[in-house]
C-alpha cells in the first residue's frame, strides 16, 4: 500500500464542482441514448460522435479531474503548484463539453469553439500537474503513470483539435487516420493507464490489502504506452502491422492489469461485498467482455461488433469504475471535513452511514441492468432494446446523482 496524508488535501468546495457536474453529465449522457437509433449507430455519426464527448468529458474526465486534485498532493506528499487554477478547469471544461456536444449533433460550426475550449481547459489541469510533480525528486510507479498519462493527453486533444477543425470544414485533413490517434492517446492512454495506476492506490486502500507485487502494474503500463504509440504511428504509415501489434499490446496491458487487480481481491483483510466492490466487478467483467468483442471485430470486422466493445469499456468499464470509488471517495472527503475536527469531542457518524443504502444499490442493479441491454441492442442495431436499456440507465442515473447530492451534503 502507498502512504496516505491527508496533509496535502485541498479544500473540498475545490474538489465536490468536478462530482456534481459529472453526475449530472452521467444523468445527461444516459438521456441522449434516447436519441440514438439503429440507423445513426455508426463510427463516425454525429449522434455517437456528441455520445462519446458528452460521457467521456463531460463524466469521465470531469472526475477524473476532480479525484486527481485531491489525490495527486495526497500521494506526494507536497501541495499543488497552483490549486486555484482548479476553480477556472470545470467551468471550461463544461462549457466547452456542451459546445462540442452541439457542434457534433448540429452546428458544426461549433465544433472548434468548443475544442479550443476543451484544450484551454486540459491545458491548465496539465501544466499544474506537472508543475506539481516537479517539487517531487523521486517519482514512484503510480507519480511516473500520472505523467506518462498526462503526456498522452495533450497528445490526444491536439489530435481532437485538428479533427473538429476539420470536421467543421475549416482545415482538410483526413479524419479517418487521425481518428484511431485521438482514441487510442485519450482513452488508452490517458483514461486506462489513470484508472490502473489510481486504482493500485485506492483498490489497497479500501481493501486493506498488503504484499502485493506492483511488477505487473510496471508491465502492464509500459505495454499500453506501446500499444498507444504503434497506433499513432499506424495512423501515419499506414500500417496495419503497427496497428494490429498495438492492438495486441492493448489487450494483454489488460489482462496483465486484471491479474493484479485479482491479486489485491484475494489478499484484502476486508471481505464485505459492499457497492464498492460490486461495482468494481461489474466494471471488471465489463471490460473483459469489451476485450472479447473488440478481438471479435477484428476477426470479421462486422462494425456493431466495435460499438458494442467501445460500450461496454465506456459505460460498463469506465462507468461502473468510477461510480464504484465515489461511493467511497465522496464520503471520506465530506467525514475528513466536516467531521473529524469533531472527533472526541461529539459524537461522528461512520462513513458508512454517509452512503445511501438504496439510491446507491439501485444504481448498481439498473445501471448493471441498462449496460447489458444496450450493449445487445447495438449488436441487434434495434431500436426498442437501445430505449429500453436506456430505461434502466436513466432510473439507476437519477439514483446516482441522488446518492451524490446525499453525501455532499451529509450533515
Amino acid at each position: 500500500m502507498f502512504s496516505i496524508s491527508q496533509d496535502f488535501a485541498p479544500p473540498f468546495k475545490l474538489i465536490s464542482p468536478f462530482f456534481i457536474i459529472g453526475s449530472i453529465f452521467y444523468l445527461f449522457s444516459v438521456l441522449f441514448l434516447f436519441f440514438i437509433t439503429g440507423e445513426n449507430i455508426t463510427m463516425l455519426s454525429g449522434a455517437v460522435l456528441g455520445f462519446v464527448h458528452l460521457f467521456l468529458l463531460g463524466f469521465v474526465m470531469m472526475i477524473i479531474f476532480g479525484a486527481m486534485a485531491q489525490l495527486v498532493p495526497v500521494v506526494l506528499e507536497v501541495g499543488h503548484f497552483g490549486v486555484e487554477l482548479f476553480y477556472a478547469i470545470w467551468p471550461l471544461l463544461m462549457i466547452g463539453t456542451l459546445l462540442m456536444v452541439l457542434g457534433f449533433v448540429s452546428y458544426p460550426m461549433l465544433l472548434p469553439f468548443g475544442g479550443v475550449t476543451v484544450l484551454i481547459a486540459i491545458m491548465i489541469f496539465i501544466v499544474e500537474i506537472f508543475l506539481t510533480i516537479k517539487k517531487v525528486l523521486k517519482l514512484n510507479i503510480i507519480m511516473s503513470s500520472v505523467l506518462i498519462a498526462n503526456i498522452f493527453l495533450l497528445i490526444g486533444i491536439i489530435f481532437g483539435l485538428l479533427m473538429a477543425l476539420s470536421y467543421a470544414g475549416i482545415i482538410n485533413l483526413n479524419i479517418s487516420a487521425l481518428l484511431r490517434s485521438h482514441v487510442f492517446s485519450v482513452i488508452g492512454g490517458y483514461v486506462t493507464i489513470t484508472l490502473m495506476g489510481l486504482s493500485i492506490v485506492l483498490l489497497p486502500m479500501f481493501g486493506l490489502s498488503h504484499g502485493f507485487s506492483l511488477k505487473p502494474l510496471k508491465i502492464a503500463i509500459g505495454m499500453i504506452s506501446a500499444a498507444v504509440l504503434f497506433v499513432i504511428l499506424s495512423s501515419f504509415t499506414n500500417s496495419v502491422l503497427f496497428e494490429y501489434f498495438g492492438y495486441l499490446l492493448a489487450t494483454a496491458a489488460l489482462l496483465i492489469y486484471f491479474y493484479l487487480v485479482q491479486i489485491i481481491y484475494k489478499t484484502r483483510a476486508r471481505k464485505e461485498i459492499d457497492i464498492y466492490a460490486k461495482s468494481l466487478i461489474i466494471a471488471y467483467f465489463s471490460m473483459l467482455a469489451s476485450l472479447a468483442l473488440a478481438t471479435l471485430y477484428l476477426i470479421v470486422g462486422y462494425e456493431p461488433l466495435l460499438l458494442g466493445a467501445g460500450w461496454l469499456m465506456f459505460f460498463g468499464f469506465f462507468g461502473f469504475a468510477i461510480t464504484g470509488h465515489i461511493y467511497k471517495i465522496v464520503p471520506f472527503l465530506v467525514w475528513f471535513e466536516r467531521f473529524s475536527p469533531l472527533v472526541g469531542k461529539q459524537k461522528v457518524p461512520m462513513l458508512a452511514d454517509m452512503l445511501p443504502k438504496k439510491s446507491s444499490s439501485a444504481q448498481v442493479l439498473f445501471c448493471g441492468v441498462g449496460v447489458v441491454v444496450v450493449a445487445v441492442a447495438i449488436l441487434l442495431k434495434d431500436d426498442m432494446l437501445i430505449k429500453a436499456g436506456a430505461s434502466f440507465l436513466l432510473i439507476g442515473a437519477a439514483a446516482f446523482v441522488r446518492s451524490i447530492f446525499y453525501m455532499i451534503n451529509y450533515k
